[in-house]
């Protein structure tokens, strides 16, 4: 079955403060909305619809050359139902089962994804959420199950009642769907919240009383549920990316003297047998050397080499 994924990276700075479009901003050196093609890119997918919107001429220059990313401008941002709406045309010719990711979380796994459609080929669902179970659950949309389990529906916080706010699986937004029954439970979708917009989420209770199969896996780790909203939540992510970044490098054979103190861009490459000092910095495409010692406090630059050839 062919895998297609909308990404959904409309999305202004607002409450980051920045003139620069969210997406853009950078997790260890690299634009967020990397993280999430890649992801896609390997758990399947093969054509990428990518809905941008503010300052979307920026997002497209980052990514240009990409020949998989299709774009559309989401000209009015009026909720995520009418972000993938939008999609429609992009995926007129395709047959199979379509993602929808959040480009705002850089955290997400290629593994998850991979569960997920395993999950939904097996159970033949019309759609299927991957979910998590995280303690402090406030500000992401709750997951509603009945007594045996399956799910009823996705409230977001604003909407929920007090019971409901207790719940801590939620919603980090992993969805797969059959393309038709997609695009079909979207028609059908209404503004019926306090914020008038058309969320994506109501497509779950259509489903169901279209008599279709939904179901939902919690199989997102409570780490990868963080997405970014601010300042703060940029920064915290940026440290749990680079704690796996530095754990791949110190798997491969590469000793951090003081991990804590070392930072270490995605894509750099670094010999076996490397020992890095605290205060090093290795950047985007430098290559260290095996054997190397890098003294404290060098910055080895974009596309450098250590030692110099």
């Amino acid at each position: 079955m062919s895998i297609a994924a909308i990404i959904l990276a409309a999305g202004k700075s607002t409450r980051m403060k920045s003139q620069r479009v969210k997406v853009l901003h950078e997790i260890c050196g690299r634009a967020m909305l990397a993280y999430v093609l890649d992801a896609a890119r390997e758990a399947g997918a093969q054509r990428l619809v990518v809905v941008v919107g503010h300052d979307r001429e920026a997002v497209k220059r980052e990514f240009a050359g990409q020949s998989d990313i299709v774009w559309v401008h989401q000209q009015e941002q009026k909720g995520t139902g009418h972000a993938v709406r939008v999609c429609r045309e992009a995926l007129a010719d395709f047959t199979g089962d379509i993602l929808v990711l959040a480009g705002d979380g850089p955290l997400i796994r290629a593994a998850t994804l991979t569960r997920l459609v395993e999950e939904h080929h097996a159970k033949q669902a019309a759609m299927t959420l991957a979910t998590s179970v995280i303690e402090n659950p406030a500000g992401y949309g709750r997951i509603v199950r009945d007594a045996a389990g399956e799910i009823m529906a996705i409230v977001e916080e604003k909407d929920a009642t007090e019971t409901q706010r207790a719940i801590c699986e939620v919603n980090p937004s992993y969805y797969l769907f059959e393309s038709q029954a997609l695009f079909k439970a979207l028609n059908q979708i209404q503004p019926n919240n306090q914020k008038g917009e058309y969320y994506l989420t109501d497509t779950l209770a259509i489903l169901r009383g279209q008599g279709q199969h939904v179901t939902a896996l919690a199989a997102v780790p409570a780490e990868d549920v963080l997405s970014i909203n601010s300042r703060l939540e940029l920064a915290l992510v940026n440290r749990v990316m680079q704690r796996r970044i530095q754990g791949a490098v110190m798997d491969s054979g590469v000793t951090l003297a003081s991990p804590e103190n070392t930072w270490i861009e995605f894509g750099a490459k670094i010999g076996e047998d490397t020992v890095l000092e605290p205060f090093t910095w290795v950047g985007t495409e430098a290559y260290i050397a095996p054997a190397s010692h890098v003294p404290a406090g060098m910055v080895i630059a974009r596309g450098g080499r250590f030692p110099v050839a």
